[in-house]
């Protein structure tokens, strides 16, 4: 990336701080809550006009238990079958209403309100540095396709299959979840996330009149709370935390049955599968009692891999060009990013720069957006990584059936 080009799209987009305030704004006056599927109709709505509008066709795909998902791909491209994709998702965790309390609104440079941060400004940077690249008359190599789902928030069970097809076929993923910091540091790594359930079953009994014959559920928990704790490590960024627990039904009955819940973040797959392990490796302490444990790290770790530093150092170049300072960083949550790693160069973090996500005090920076946006726009010009990736042995590779093999069985709906 020449720094001409690089600043020739910076200047446009600089133009357009104030609309892509605006779309941010509407989009964040639709509510659209993971919970609440019917929701995220409007907001398709409004992301498939404006897609459409720069010459890009849209696929809706019905959701079972989300609002399902929106595929978008440019309605003529050329012969080169590469693809590159950006990933996004439209749902919150803000409940309908939430607007009466956090209205949408500027102050001082900075405009808050739910979901802006994460991740509707997102979406529009991508739009917009789509839209730049069209007015400009400049083409990308590599063909971009825009995903966005409705389940990300609530892990994104209906939606990762797709995801990972689509990342099967794609040069690489450019993963629109909002920046890290202040400071918009790009995310590089970012643990793996797993939840589990422990149940613990024992003996009902009268504590006063016959404690003997009773098995305490929750005197076993309490040993397997300290099991599962002693599975943190810090140092190796592994934590375990029991963020709940319940048990029996009344103060003089011994406990026949107890129940944890368990959250588990971890940095690597080989962490991830030893705790697996131990988890469901845990015995009883007290005679009688039994365990059952279910679930799994359903969200794998977005790994500094080979591929995923080789495209961060392309947005080191891009940033040089822009003359721009970015940084990189690990988080301890997980994004969709976590599911592309697994198939293909992955970068998350392209999206705003803010602050407060899933907080009353969420906002964007607003002069921040252009910038953003720019970067993504000379990162969609880069060329292929390579040809065929020598980490997907497994895959043939074969870019052409991108769109059909995304159905699945479920016959999408065209917007």
């Amino acid at each position: 990336m020449n720094k001409a080009t690089a600043g020739k799209i910076f200047r446009w987009l600089a133009t357009q701080q104030d609309a892509m305030v605006a779309l941010i704004r509407e989009a964040a006056l639709i509510e659209s809550p993971s919970a609440d599927p019917s929701t995220q109709g409007p907001v398709f709505d409004l992301f498939a006009s404006e897609l459409q509008a720069i010459g890009f066709r849209c696929r809706r795909y019905r959701g079972t238990t989300s609002g399902g998902q929106l595929l978008a791909l440019p309605a003529v491209t050329g012969a080169d079958r590469h693809r590159q994709l950006l990933l996004g998702h439209c749902d919150t965790v803000w409940p309908v209403g939430t607007l009466k309390r956090m209205p949408v609104q500027s102050r001082d440079g900075r405009l808050h309100g739910p979901g802006v941060y994460d991740m509707k400004a997102g979406l529009v940077q991508a739009l917009f540095a789509m839209r730049a690249l069209k007015d400009l008359g400049m083409s990308p190599t590599v063909t971009p396709v825009l995903f966005i789902n409705s389940d990300e928030e609530i892990g994104s069970s209906e939606s990762a299959w797709r995801i990972e097809q689509l990342a099967r076929c794609v040069d690489r993923a450019l993963v629109m979840e909002p920046s890290l910091g202040t400071e918009g540091r790009l995310k590089t790594a970012r643990k793996g996330v797993g939840r589990f359930v422990i149940t613990i079953s024992g003996r009902a009994a009268h504590a006063g009149l016959d404690p003997d014959k009773g098995i305490s559920a929750i005197l076993e928990l309490s040993h397997v709370v300290q099991a599962l704790h002693a599975l943190n490590d810090p140092e190796a960024g592994t934590t375990v935390n029991v963020g709940t627990i319940d048990g029996g039904v009344r103060p003089n009955v011994v406990a026949a049955e107890s129940r944890a819940e368990v959250d588990v973040r971890v940095r690597t797959e080989a962490i991830a599968r030893q705790v697996e392990q131990a988890i469901y490796a845990i015995k009883p302490t007290v005679p009688g009692t039994q365990i059952q444990v279910s679930g799994t790290i359903g969200r794998p770790p977005l790994e500094p891999t080979p591929r995923n530093q080789a495209l961060w150092h392309r947005a080191q170049a891009a940033a040089d060009a822009l003359g721009i300072e970015i940084d990189e960083g690990a988080a301890g949550g997980g994004s969709d990013g976590n599911y592309t790693s697994l198939h293909t160069a992955t970068l998350d973090g392209l999206g705003a720069v803010g602050d407060g996500a899933h907080a009353l005090i969420e906002h964007v920076i607003e002069d921040k957006l252009p910038e953003r946006a720019a970067l993504l726009a000379c990162l969609l010009l880069e060329k292929p990584i390579a040809d065929r990736d020598p980490q997907r042995k497994d895959q043939a590779y074969d870019r052409s059936p991108l769109i059909c093999s995304t159905d699945g069985g479920t016959q999408p709906e065209e917007t």
